[in-house]
């Protein structure tokens, strides 16, 4: 069966999809039962054999989700508590948590809530959150606006929180982001297609089953296309030399980088199989070139003034796929350009600056920022950068990616990825839907982070190139 977009609704939207699936004849137990199944298996993941599970679940649906996760729950010791008095179970927790939990589940209130909560009710989520247990909210953190993202006076702060159907539309908001924590999506829990158009999907890795397409036997070197990359300056090396590890790890059939002078012999000794070559300007393409990525490390003081004449001359009139990040964006020229594909890829910071405005207003309406930026650009895709990267353009559907973690906050991060998108962009296979490319690319980053976070907390960015494309689509 086709995988189906992740849609990111309202709670209007989530309660008239609820009432198509019943209409046509699907059990309300059913779905539930699917969701408390797919809590239980991330709860699996959250601990490990024997932990003991504690599980707080409301008087409404979202308790009865818990509930059905308590029986689904295998080999690990959970103790079910419904919670109709809330300063009962405040007086009990001491107790509960004298032998603290390896996890907390979240079940208390669902996505209806809208209004401030109770005192009682208060205080039972300060002790949860005070407790340092981590916690897996079931659809939504107890106490949070799921249209809005604010915190109705508090909210629980989960460590996880697993939505169901869809994403709710106030997770993407700053102000949410402390109590949601990491956002993932259970989308197959028994409702009906969704029904309804959507702005913006998530991305999961059902998504990319089969992609990136097998290549043909038959391939060389030429079939998957030769990027070329402008990136590097004196004090800046390592990051023309960690795009051009990023652009391996996409297996482009060639990679050729052109670094300034200073930079060409640090950068030249750590790579092999990447032609370097130092920069003379103006460039001249190699006839084989499919993709340009400019951008990585050229931030020295003494840059050569040809390097920005020629990347705004490219981006103007160059008839191959260009992407533009980290210093090159300062240079971009707006309004048209050439009929081909262009992509920029700049962080919070970035983008404030590209639209004269402040980090705050950038991140107060992320995709207001993205599609203002494309339409000052010529249209251009964009990949926004950090918490939940959102990825679009000026119209039609965005994507927001929830994989990665505060780990990728690290100098080299962003030079890895657009080396990875860029050699993605170059293959002309590839070139055939850009968007599930670009989709791809931020995926695999995140992806990458998040599995060396299982396995060496204290890992590097030249251990996340060692890894950079590894995960598969499920």
């Amino acid at each position: 069966m086709q995988q189906m977009p992740v849609p990111v609704i309202s709670v209007a939207q989530m309660r008239e999809w609820e009432k198509v699936t019943w209409a046509s004849g699907q059990a309300e137990e059913a779905v539930m039962r699917r969701a408390g199944e797919a809590v239980a298996r991330r709860a699996e993941r959250m601990t490990k054999s024997g932990d003991r599970i504690l599980i707080l679940a409301g008087k409404g649906h979202n308790g009865d989700d818990a509930q059905f996760a308590s029986e689904y729950v295998k080999d690990r010791n959970t103790q079910f508590v419904r919670v109709l008095d809330p300063e009962f179970v405040t007086a009990q927790l001491p107790e509960l948590l004298k032998q603290p939990p390896a996890l907390i589940i979240d079940g208390l209130f669902g996505i209806g809530l809208n209004r401030p909560l109770a005192q009682p009710w208060l205080r039972l989520i300060e002790k949860v959150n005070q407790s340092q247990v981590p916690v897996l909210a079931v659809d939504v953190p107890s106490g949070l606006n799921a249209d809005t993202g604010d915190a109705l006076e508090d909210a629980i702060r989960a460590r996880v929180t697993l939505t169901f159907g869809a994403v709710k539309r106030g997770f993407l908001k700053p102000n949410a982001w402390p109590f949601v924590g990491r956002l993932e999506a259970a989308p197959d829990i028994g409702l009906v297609p969704y029904p309804f158009g959507t702005e913006i999907s998530m991305i999961v890795a059902a998504d990319f089953a089969n992609f990136p397409p097998p290549r043909p036997v038959s391939g060389h070197k030429g079939t998957f296309g030769h990027l070329a990359i402008i990136a590097g300056s004196v004090g800046f090396h390592g990051a023309a030399a960690l795009a051009a590890r990023g652009a391996q790890r996409a297996q482009p059939g060639l990679i050729s980088l052109y670094t300034t002078k200073g930079a060409y012999v640090p950068v030249a000794r750590q790579l092999q199989s990447v032609m370097v070559k130092p920069w003379k300007g103006p460039l001249k393409l190699p006839e084989s070139c499919t993709a340009v990525l400019i951008g990585p490390g050229l931030a020295a003081d003494d840059l050569p003034r040809s390097i920005i004449k020629e990347t705004q001359r490219l981006w103007r009139e160059s008839p191959l796929p260009l992407m533009v990040d980290a210093s090159g964006l300062g240079w971009l020229p707006k309004g048209k350009t050439a009929d081909a594909l262009r992509v920029i890829t700049p962080h919070p910071g970035e983008a404030a600056r590209m639209l004269g405005i402040s980090v705050a207003e950038v991140q107060a309406d992320r995709p207001a920022a993205l599609r203002k930026l494309s339409r000052i650009f010529g249209d251009c895709y964009v990949v926004l950068k950090g918490h939940q990267t959102l990825i679009g353009r000026s119209g039609g559907e965005l994507a927001v990616n929830a994989t990665g973690n505060p780990y990728l906050a690290q100098g080299g991060s962003g030079d890895l990825l657009a080396g990875f998108i860029g050699g993605l962009l170059a293959q002309p296979e590839l070139q055939r839907d850009a968007v599930k490319t670009l989709r791809y690319a931020a995926w695999q980053h995140g992806a990458a982070a998040d599995r060396l976070l299982e396995t060496k907390p204290n890992w590097t960015v030249e251990e996340l190139a060692d890894i950079l494309g590894a995960a598969r689509g499920d």
